[in-house]
């Protein structure tokens, strides 16, 4: 059979088929996932400026309590996506209203949103990155609290006369937890050349803030105290182990 016979084969299956069609479809929808349609995802400062022009605006942190009582957006409520009363935490908002809705990283807010969307909520703002992206944006409150690790303390962990690798990962952190097997695996296997390091980005915020960390989880490899490699975002076993080797 000819090769373009084959094509005009196809083209007269997706003309004649529309269940061929309609099932290509949902297989691409699946692929991609689910978008609510009322949405919009915009990045820290326009997420704040559109607070800022908003007459009360209706501001809903979907982190767990715990993440809620440490930092927050001023005017946030909070309802975990992840407990069990999500529903019943945003039934008290007005859902003719605009709602701005953030997380940690953008995962959960986004899951979150088709949820707001099937309750009623005509118009959901998302903060693209998160609390992540909020604070390298330089728009959380200053503090002066330490929290974790000093950039004095990190410097001692990268002095070493063998390779250091630095984990930044979180629990919450779906790629984080992919990683984490083999990353374990390595920190045993590569004992004697690579020194390997986890550094849980929730208890060392004032490390991530100064280090401009954004997104997780990040890598950084160094060699005799100096970077040589950085990383932020899912990186494969395969890959991993040609960085450090």
């Amino acid at each position: 059979m000819s090769y373009f016979y084959i094509i005009n084969l196809n083209k007269i299956i997706l003309k004649f088929n529309p269940i061929f069609l309609a099932i290509i479809s949902f297989i691409i929808l699946s692929c991609n996932g689910q978008v609510a349609k009322n949405s919009q995802t915009v990045d820290a400062k326009t997420f704040l400026e559109k607070i800022t022009a908003t007459s009360n605006p209706q501001i809903l942190d979907v982190r767990t309590p715990a993440e809620f009582s440490s930092d927050h957006i001023d005017q946030a409520v909070n309802s975990d996506w992840l407990g069990n009363t999500f529903v019943e935490g945003t039934s008290k908002l007005d859902k003719t209203k605009p709602l701005f809705v953030y997380c940690k990283s953008g995962v959960r807010s986004g899951n979150a949103a088709t949820k707001l969307e099937e309750l009623g909520f005509t118009k959901i703002y998302l903060l693209q990155g998160g609390m992540l992206k909020w604070d390298a944006a330089g728009l959380s409150k200053p503090s002066t609290k330490v929290v974790g690790m000093t950039m004095q303390d990190y410097n001692k962990l990268v002095d070493s006369d063998k390779k250091v690798l630095i984990n930044f990962y979180a629990e919450w952190c779906a790629p984080c937890k992919k990683m984490t097997p083999y990353i374990k695996t390595m920190q045993t296997e590569f004992a004697n050349n690579v020194t390997i390091i986890r550094l849980d980005a929730d208890k060392n915020k004032t490390l991530m803030a100064e280090m401009k960390i954004s997104e997780l989880p990040t890598l950084l490899l160094y060699d005799k105290k100096e970077m040589k490699w950085r990383q932020s975002g899912f990186v494969s076993e395969a890959d991993l182990r040609k960085q450090i080797q």
